[in-house]
């Protein structure tokens, strides 16, 4: 039996294909009507909106650090957790601040914990957030402890002795009925109640970030009254610590009475040194 050979592509048996006209035909050398404006070619027209434009994505929502910071302290176990830190250890001038605060993981709850949902270390808060928090941290904090050190205590005493006995005065202050007390990266030996030592603890525990901010306000409102008493210095922006401007302040006219002397900074040495070169 003869096989029947395969049918062409695209054409229907016993159909002949009609040939291809030719150059010289006169349909090719008659121009192509123009185009009326409705027939635009499709690369000009417009492209109907993508359904990302239609529907788009809906903004991020807003962090909130204070969260993981207060489940930190809750996974804890404890009711009343205290936790201390300082503002002010590098500044040059003014008093170094140390607060501490007492939550109560009790009653912190609903409408008692939301103004907390901003917290954070209070280096990475505006100085308006940290106004915003203080409040926030006075109305739902059990309770609430704050000492400066003055620049005279902290030439006397050394800096980092002075800030951990306000850091054991406070906790003592607290405890009990802190059941917990945090500090952010000291141990302060024996004589302080017992307590746990959190590295970069301000980033990480609420106890210990509500009191950074109360003292970084505190010191904040503090070296802004001072700039009154001390108008040359420029107290009110730089609240203390060195900049270029401070240190220029203090070479021209010498350090004042809130200036800490028993740090080694530059700017002391050349003050001394211009007298003895004259």
């Amino acid at each position: 039996m003869l096989s029947q050979p395969p049918s062409t592509t695209g054409l229907e048996l016993n159909q002949t294909p009609k040939p291809a006209p030719s150059p010289s035909s006169s349909q090719s050398l008659r121009p192509s009507p123009p185009k009326s404006p409705q027939q635009k070619s499709p690369s000009l027209q417009q492209k109907s909106p993508s359904p990302q434009q239609k529907n788009p994505s809906p903004k991020p929502k807003p962090k909130r650090p204070g969260r993981k910071l207060l489940a930190f302290d809750r996974r804890l176990g404890a009711r009343f957790i205290a936790g201390t830190d300082e503002a002010g250890r590098g500044s040059l001038a003014g008093p170094l601040v140390v607060a501490g605060v007492l939550l109560d993981y009790g009653s912190l709850r609903d409408h008692r914990v939301r103004p907390l949902a901003q917290l954070n270390d209070s280096k990475q808060l505006t100085p308006a957030g940290r106004e915003e928090l203080f409040r926030a941290i006075l109305a739902c904090c059990s309770k609430v402890s704050v000492r400066a050190i003055s620049a005279r205590e902290i030439d006397s005493n050394g800096l980092h002795r002075s800030n951990l006995a306000a850091m054991r005065a406070i906790l003592w202050e607290l405890a009990p009925p802190a059941e917990i007390c945090l500090v952010d990266g000291f141990r302060l030996g024996p004589t302080a109640p017992e307590h746990e030592a959190v590295v970069d603890g301000d980033e990480k525990s609420a106890a210990i970030a509500a009191a950074s901010v109360v003292a970084k306000v505190v010191r904040d409102r503090t070296m802004r009254r001072l700039a009154a008493l001390y108008p040359h210095y420029g107290f009110s922006s730089h609240v203390g610590y060195i900049t270029p401007g401070h240190s220029a302040v203090v070479r021209e006219r010498g350090p004042s009475e809130i200036h800490r002397r028993s740090f080694e900074a530059r700017c002391y040495a050349e003050q001394l040194s211009e007298p003895d070169a004259a």
